[in-house]
């Protein structure tokens, strides 16, 4: 089982585990790198680290998981107990076509990790990119640093579960969330789309119905699974949202 949530040091970390780390300095960044991956190499994991150079365009994200799934099965062909990889990434996002490339590469590899010995550790550049792309970026990821991003949408690892989305979505996040629903593919299974929010803390009212009115765009219904706690079985019961069904749980 992998970890999710927000965590400051990329120590412990195991087999499936997919981390965001934002920095300001670049030696901030090959000190924890460094750190993530001889975790891995202790643990029996074949090691990788990526330098991304400037591109010619957006990476293609089925090529680029093909890849490090056929280097996963290498490893453990190989005998490792799995692939630990990482990254700065930085120069592949800095233009919006290569956020939304890498996005959908994001989204895709995390399903992958899920189900798989491949963990990753992703670096983006605060100062290079702002803080609204990193947060982006962040929220596409399960484990992310505290001021990192406000909410996160991955993969969710489960049958018949689309994704997971965690963290609180108020008017400040609206923007990310529209970046992050179109990068992602929320799957239809049954004529449903069904999302794992029971570590959603808040959502406000047009954000839901920005999520609902997006899968609804792909011919299905929203299916919300919350915590006891949650207001969004009431939220849900003033907006009337035919097409949206909260199982509590």
């Amino acid at each position: 089982m992998r970890r999710t949530g927000f965590v400051d040091a990329v120590d412990a970390l195991g087999g499936h585990d997919h981390i965001s780390w934002i920095f300001d300095d670049p030696a901030d960044y090959h000190e924890v790198a460094d750190r993530f991956l001889a975790d891995g190499r202790g643990a029996g994991h074949r090691v990788l680290s990526f330098v991304h150079d400037d591109r010619g365009g957006p990476i293609d994200p089925a090529e680029q998981v093909r890849f490090l799934a056929d280097a996963t099965e290498r490893a453990l062909a190989d005998g490792y107990t799995g692939l630990r990889v990482a990254g700065d990434a930085t120069r592949m996002v800095a233009t919006p076509e290569g956020r939304a490339a890498f996005g959908r590469f994001e989204f895709m590899i995390d399903s992958y990790m899920a189900r798989h010995q491949l963990s990753g550790l992703c670096g983006f550049n605060r100062a290079a990119l702002g803080d609204a792309a990193v947060a982006e970026l962040a929220g596409m990821h399960p484990l992310a640093q505290p001021a990192a991003t406000p909410f996160r949408l991955y993969a969710a690892g489960e049958p018949g579960v689309a994704a997971v989305l965690a963290g609180e979505i108020d008017p400040a996040g609206h923007e990310q969330l529209r970046a992050a629903l179109r990068w992602v593919a929320l799957e239809p299974v049954g004529g449903a789309v069904t999302i794992d929010a029971r570590g959603l803390g808040f959502i406000d009212h047009r954000a839901l119905m920005q999520l609902v009115g997006h899968v609804r765009g792909r011919g299905a219904a929203t299916v919300l699974r919350v915590g006891r706690d949650s207001a969004v079985p009431r939220l849900a019961g003033l907006l009337e949202l035919r097409d949206l069904r909260v199982v509590v749980s």
